[in-house]
C-alpha cells in the first residue's frame, strides 16, 4: 500500500496557481513571462516538428479529457502536408457533471495553455486554432480572450509567424463559444458546432485525423492535454515518466504524470489538486481533502465524470490511474474528477438524477440512445417513488446493457455513460433499489404434452 509519501503534491501545471483558492489571481503576460512562460515554446520552435512529436509519443502523455488516448501518437496519425489548411481544436467543452479542472487553467493560467496551443500548431505545423469553450463559461472566455489579445500583441501568434518570426509557420487561433450543448464535448461533435452546423456526433472513420474540420486533417486535444506538453519538452521524457505510476495489467500503458483532480462531493475541502496518477482515492480524500464531510463514512464516488460509472464502498482504494476501468467495473478514469458520497446518500436517487441528465442531452441522432434514455429515466422514477417492480429493475439493466458504442447500438460513447453510470449503481447497491421495488412472478406454463 503506497504511502502519503509517495503522492505528495506536485505543483507542474499549477506552479503559478496556488492550492489555496482565496490565493489564486490571473497570471497575465508579464508575470507569465517573468517566470520562465514561452521559453518552452522557443526552444520547441529550435526543433525540428517530428523530434516534438516523438517526444510527446516518448513521454506517453495520454489525453487528459477522458479517453486517455496517447497524444502524440495521436499528433502522427496526421497524413503528410500537402499544402492545404490543417487545424487544431481544443476541447475546453467540460460540460461533464462533477469536472472543473481545465477551467482552473483557464481561470488563472491562460497563457500556458496558449503556449502549449503553440507548441501543437508547430509540432504538427497546423495554421489554424479553434479553442471550444463551453458556453456557460462567460467569464472564462472573457479571460481567454484577454490573453489572447496579449498573445497577439507580443507577437506570439499572427502573420509574423510564432514567437514574433522565429518560426515561419503563422498560426492563428480562435475563441469559438458553445452554445451549452454536452453532446458537443463529443470531438466530431464539437467540429460539427464550429463549423456552423447542428452538434451531431459523426460517422468514423474517417477518423478527424485524416478529415476532419472543413474536411481537412485535424488535431483534437484538451486543454489540459496541452498543457501538460509543456513541462515535458522543459525537463525532458525521463523527468515525465518519473511522476505517475507503471500499469499493473498485462500490456497495460503506463499513468505517467501529473494529473488535475477536481473533487466535489461530501468532503471537508473540495477543490482542483494537482496530484500524480496512481495516488489511492481514499488517500486523495482523507489527506488532501481533509476527510469526509461532518465525519460521515464513505460510501461511493464517481472517478471522473457520471459517464465513467461509481466506486463502490468497497472500492474506496482504487489508485486513481488508467487503469482503474478494468480493475473496479468502471468504464474507465475520464476526468479524474471524483465525485464523493457519503453513506446518507441515496443511491437511488442519484442514478434517476444521472438519467434525467442524459435524457436532456442526448442529440437525439441515434435511436437507442433518444429513446433509451427516455426508459431509463420512467423506469428509475417509477423506482424511486416505490412504485417500481422486480421487472422493471430487470427491464432497467437490459436497456442499459443495449445503448452505446460497446454494444454497437450507436455513433457515439454519450449512450455508453449513461450505460455504465446506470448499470454500476445498481450492480453495486442492489439492496438499495430491491428495497423499492415490489416482487413481481412472471408465470410459466408448462403444457401437459411437453418432450413427447
Amino acid at each position: 500500500m503506497p504511502t502519503s509519501a509517495d503522492f505528495k503534491p506536485t505543483p507542474v501545471l499549477t506552479k503559478r496557481i496556488p492550492e489555496d483558492r482565496a490565493q489564486r489571481t490571473t497570471v497575465w503576460y508579464d508575470q507569465y513571462v517573468a517566470t520562465g512562460g514561452y521559453k518552452t515554446l522557443e526552444k520547441a520552435i529550435a526543433m525540428q516538428p517530428a523530434e516534438i512529436v516523438e517526444q510527446v509519443k516518448g513521454a506517453v502523455l495520454r489525453g487528459r479529457g477522458g479517453a486517455g488516448f496517447p497524444a502524440g501518437l495521436k499528433w502522427s496519425f496526421l497524413p503528410p502536408a500537402d499544402g492545404g489548411p490543417r487545424y487544431l481544436a481544443i476541447n475546453c467543452d467540460e460540460a461533464e457533471p462533477g469536472t472543473f479542472k481545465d477551467r482552473l487553467l483557464v481561470d488563472f493560467d491562460p497563457h500556458a495553455v496558449l503556449e502549449g496551443i503553440a507548441i501543437a500548431a508547430y509540432a504538427c505545423q497546423m495554421q489554424t486554432a479553434y479553442f471550444f469553450i463551453r458556453g456557460e463559461y462567460h467569464h472564462q472566455a472573457k479571460v481567454f480572450q484577454k490573453a489572447l489579445e496579449e498573445a497577439y500583441k507580443n507577437g506570439i501568434f499572427g502573420k509574423q509567424g510564432l514567437m514574433r518570426g522565429a518560426s515561419k509557420l503563422a498560426v492563428d487561433v480562435v475563441l469559438h463559444r458553445s452554445a451549452g450543448a454536452y453532446i458537443c464535448g463529443e470531438e466530431t461533435a464539437l467540429l460539427e458546432a464550429i463549423e456552423g452546423k447542428r452538434g451531431w456526433p459523426r460517422v468514423k472513420p474517417p477518423f478527424p485525423a485524416v478529415k476532419g474540420l472543413f474536411g481537412r486533417p485535424t488535431i483534437i486535444n484538451n486543454v489540459e492535454t496541452l498543457a501538460a506538453a509543456v513541462p515535458i519538452l522543459e525537463h525532458g521524457v525521463d523527468w515525465w515518466k518519473k511522476l505517475g505510476v507503471e500499469s499493473t495489467l498485462p500490456g497495460g500503458m503506463p499513468s505517467y504524470g501529473t494529473k488535475l483532480m477536481g473533487v466535489s462531493g461530501h468532503v471537508n475541502k473540495p477543490n482542483t489538486y494537482e496530484l500524480e496518477l496512481g495516488i489511492p482515492l481514499r488517500m486523495l480524500v482523507e489527506k488532501h481533502c481533509g476527510g469526509m464531510r461532518n465525519g460521515k463514512k464513505f460510501k461511493a464516488a464517481i472517478a471522473g465524470g457520471v459517464s465513467m460509472g461509481v466506486l463502490g464502498t468497497d472500492q474506496y482504494d482504487a489508485p486513481m490511474d488508467f487503469d482503474i476501468g478494468r480493475k473496479y467495473d468502471v468504464l474507465g478514469l475520464g476526468t479524474a474528477c471524483p465525485t464523493v458520497f457519503d453513506e446518507d446518500t441515496d443511491m437511488v436517487a442519484v442514478a434517476r438524477n444521472i438519467s434525467r441528465f442524459f435524457k436532456a442531452e442526448s442529440c437525439g441522432q441515434c435511436t437507442p440512445c433518444r429513446e433509451g434514455s427516455g426508459w431509463l429515466l420512467k423506469l428509475l422514477t417509477r423506482i424511486e417513488k416505490g412504485a417500481g417492480t422486480t421487472q422493471d429493475l430487470d427491464m432497467l439493466l437490459e436497456i442499459a446493457g443495449s445503448m452505446g458504442l460497446t454494444p454497437g447500438t450507436t455513433i457515439c460513447g454519450l449512450a455508453d455513460g449513461n450505460n455504465w453510470a446506470i448499470r454500476t449503481i445498481v450492480n453495486k447497491f442492489r439492496p438499495e433499489f430491491e428495497k423499492r421495488v415490489s416482487p413481481r412472478f412472471v408465470p410459466v406454463y408448462v403444457s401437459a404434452t411437453a418432450g413427447r
